[in-house]
């Protein structure tokens, strides 16, 4: 009904609809949102969280860029070439892309960046020094024997790069905002802090920075993109707040002080979107409802260690089949996410991401004949009572009610579940050691290549010093993730990926639960806002009118 939704954001509408720009601002597109966490460094080199990433990608750029499609695009480099059987990467930089004026350079001034710019900034991310939680993305680059990166400058405009062996989601790494260019000279003056000003070479350039409260970026007149002929970026300004309260964030984007809204957060979810995920009519003239695809599974996973004492019952593939098959997973969307996201009923790899298959047959849906069949099979041999003997499975607050919705599911057909919740870090923490025998995760994409999903399994990669957290091991599953990525053909390595995927939903150390989807509200203000599956903004291209 109607009434059971908060009443404080019906009085809001009319200031919504009348309200007027501020006359200091006018004739000037500012583009405004919130972060509510905030951002902790505006260094690419710590671009480790989604938001750091959003606000670094507009004040940098990299040798190479995904589209809002994932289609890797020449962004510094105009093109590149692959050499030496996937070894060695020769990149064709242009020659009219410049740093954001600084005096570093010189009196309000700048400087072309060069192949030698890119060697520093990659050779910064693996000094001891800096402990950058990027170091990894340079771990398939050769080493020479002083230890530092085997690249070389051939000349300003020429850069190689050596791996150690093939790796073909290299350039999807490369495309990655710890590989923006800095420029030396940041770091060679005594009295300069990149943190506090940060020089790139990206759509916006660096204007003010409150922590807690609020970034300024303006726009880089001397942006070397160009969209159909118009320089970029088309917005003069990007003005982000760092609001915690997201009750007061819907307000003032009710009233007109934001641009746009993300995410499904409880205090407006139901508000603005019907059960079924459509935007409610009083809001369709006022405001636009987008959804994208998001590369990010949310799954449950299996501790498969055996217990120092007493018996883990998650090495039974035939119970983790069982609970596979439990789950109603349209129904959780429907009805705790207003149908955002899509039931993962086709593996582990994402809906967007190729080689996803909407019908794989390897998935599981939900099946109460198969829970049973193969509950059956797990009590024969451990004459067991779950009910009595409950199964432990840790959470975190915000995914509370899709734990509880999982604990009714299976209580249905006999399996007991206890949930714990902790903090977010004792939580991840436990994990990684092995502490939680049932637990609730997610795997958000690095870089679109669905090695960066499937190697969450390899051996190698145990917890705690890799996200193996389920301990899942298979020599058949190694060797084929080792066959895939010595397959130059992304048709043939795709193929590769598929039966990955299809082995691992066949034993079952995970039970993946739903494919994500981004969520934006945006005022009818503003057009051409692009945002690709990573949740990347791309910000060079909005426009408002």
């Amino acid at each position: 009904m109607f009434s059971n939704r908060i009443p404080i954001f019906i009085l809001c509408l009319q200031l919504f609809i009348s309200c007027t720009s501020n006359k200091r601002y006018e004739g000037k597109k500012i583009l405004r949102f919130n972060i509510a966490e905030g951002v902790s460094s505006l260094d690419p080199a710590f671009a480790r969280t989604l938001d750091n990433v959003n606000v670094c990608k507009q004040l940098y750029d990299g040798l190479v860029d995904l589209d809002e499609n994932l289609k890797l695009v020449p962004s510094i480099a105009h093109r590149w070439e692959v050499l030496d059987s996937g070894r060695l990467y020769r990149f064709y930089l242009r020659d009219d892309v410049s740093f954001h004026k600084s005096h570093l350079f010189g009196k309000d001034s700048t400087r072309i960046v060069k192949a030698s710019d890119f060697i520093y900034s990659f050779q910064r991310l693996i000094d001891k020094s800096i402990l950058s939680p990027g170091k990894w993305v340079m771990s398939n680059v050769a080493k020479r024997g002083d230890g530092s990166l085997d690249m070389k400058a051939v000349s300003d405009s020429v850069l190689e790069i050596r791996l150690s062996q093939s790796f073909p989601p290299f350039l999807g790494i490369l495309s990655m905002q710890y590989c923006s260019v800095i420029p030396h000279e940041a770091f060679e003056s005594e009295d300069y802090d990149l943190l506090k000003q940060p020089i790139g070479t990206g759509p916006f350039q660096f204007q003010y920075w409150k922590e807690s409260t609020k970034l300024v970026m303006l726009k880089n007149h001397s942006y070397f993109q160009k969209k159909d002929g118009i320089q970029l970026p088309y917005l003069d300004a990007l003005s982000i707040s760092f609001i915690r309260d997201q009750e007061v964030v819907f307000l003032k984007f009710l009233k007109g002080e934001l641009d746009f809204i993300s995410g499904l957060k409880g205090t407006y979810k139901d508000e603005l979107l019907t059960p079924s995920g459509k935007l409610r009519t009083e809001y369709e003239k006022k405001l636009d409802f987008f959804k994208y695809p998001y590369l990010n599974t949310e799954y449950l996973g299996f501790q498969m260690d055996p217990k120092e004492e007493g018996v883990n019952y998650f090495q039974s593939k035939e119970l983790r089949k069982a609970i596979n098959f439990a789950i109603d997973k349209e129904k959780m969307l429907k009805y705790l996410r207003n149908d955002i996201g899509f039931p993962a009923n086709a593996g582990f790899i994402p809906k967007g991401l190729p080689p996803f298959q909407e019908e794989a047959h390897y998935g599981y849906s939900f099946n109460p004949d198969s829970v049973e069949f193969y509950f059956d099979l797990f009590k024969s041999e451990y004459k067991v009572d779950l009910m009595k003997n409950k199964l432990i499975l840790g959470t975190v607050s915000e995914y509370l009610d899709i734990c509880e919705y999982v604990q009714h599911q299976l209580e249905k057909f006999g399996i007991g579940i206890q949930i714990e919740v902790n903090q977010a870090a004792t939580a991840n923490e436990m994990i990684a050691f092995g502490k939680i025998p049932f637990f609730r995760k997610s795997w958000v994409a690095d870089y679109p290549d669905p090695e960066n999903y499937l190697s969450l399994f390899i051996s190698s990669n145990f917890s705690p010093s890799g996200p193996n957290y389920t301990h899942f091991s298979s020599e058949e599953y190694d060797e084929l993730f080792d066959m895939a990525l010595n397959t130059p053909k992304d048709s043939l390595r795709n193929l590769a990926y598929l039966k990955l995927d299809s082995l691992l939903m066949s034993e079952a150390p995970i039970v993946p639960l739903f494919y994500d989807q981004q969520v934006h509200f945006r005022s009818k203000r503003i057009s051409d806002f692009k945002v690709n599956p990573m949740s990347h903004l791309m910000l060079k291209y909005a426009n408002k009118n």
